[in-house]
């Protein structure tokens, strides 16, 4: 066996480039570089808009070079979804975010703002009625996940190693907790709300549908297909239902069972306010 020199390094696949350059079957806007927009033609011949965040790293924010939703992401996010016409053509935002930008500069101007910004401008897309639907193809980490999917009416998944769902990172959540990853990873094999697959996370009941690519970095017709599909029913299943809201992820059979506590804490907040 041939061992890599030392000095190579090894690449994870883009999964949000891949999976977009996949889908996409219109034209391709790549504004700021980092934000790639396109349309994508689902099982029934409706198109719908198409929407991933990527690495960039020629951008002039480092802290946003590797897939991180930074200041011009969120923003170029939230302006390109405010300026959808039609309202009744559905939206798909690609998920493969692994943090949102830590960095100085995104501190001083205001990070905060400008995902909220991205956040309500999902959010008021599916409150008038537009069907949105995430489709989480890699990593959906912290605020990164809040700022681009986690508004969707729907929310679809690959089922792969590579997709990670939490609210920070691994190794992060190790250090804050003062144990090990090794540690983190046994927690949550009792604790599924503390786990990072999207297997753990589809327990929670949050998930519409998952899919099993063949090959999630290099994905196929047959992969195509398989995805647009479970897209095409998620939208379906909006147009069917009777609100625009997010109750589902609550009130599905999974999230009865495995977040049972939860939802009685839910109840009692409820009854007092």
């Amino acid at each position: 066996m041939t061992s890599l020199p030392t000095n190579a390094t090894t690449t994870a696949p883009e999964f949000g480039r891949i999976w977009f350059d996949l889908l996409n079957s219109g034209p391709i806007s790549e504004d700021p570089g980092s934000l790639l927009t396109g349309e994508t033609v689902l099982p029934d011949g409706r198109t719908a808009a198409l929407a991933a965040v990527v690495p960039a790293p020629n951008s002039p924010f480092p802290r946003a070079r590797q897939g991180e939703v930074g200041l011009r992401e969120s923003l170029s996010l939230a302006s390109w979804v405010a300026s959808l016409d039609n309202p009744d053509k559905p939206l798909v935002l690609i998920i493969d975010v692994p943090s949102q930008a830590y960095g100085y500069v995104e501190e001083l101007f205001g990070l905060n703002t400008t995902m909220a910004t991205s956040v309500q401008a999902i959010a008021s897309a599916r409150l008038a009625d537009r069907p949105v639907v995430s489709l989480v193809v890699g990593k959906a980490i912290s605020g990164a996940f809040l700022s681009t999917g986690l508004q969707a009416n729907r929310i679809v998944m690959l089922d792969h190693d590579g997709v990670q769902v939490q609210v920070m990172g691994k190794q992060a959540a190790a250090r804050i907790t003062r144990r090990t990853v090794d540690e983190m990873e046994k927690i949550a094999e009792t604790f599924p709300a503390t786990a990072f697959d999207g297997a753990s996370f589809t327990t929670l009941g949050a998930v519409f549908e998952t899919v099993v690519p063949k090959s999630a970095g290099s994905p196929g017709d047959e992969d195509s297909a398989s995805a647009l599909a479970a897209v095409g029913r998620a939208v379906d299943d909006i147009l069917n239902s009777s609100g625009n809201d997010l109750r589902c992820r609550v009130e599905s059979e999974a999230a009865r069972t495995a977040r049972a506590q939860s939802l009685l804490v839910r109840d009692a907040v409820n009854a007092q306010w």
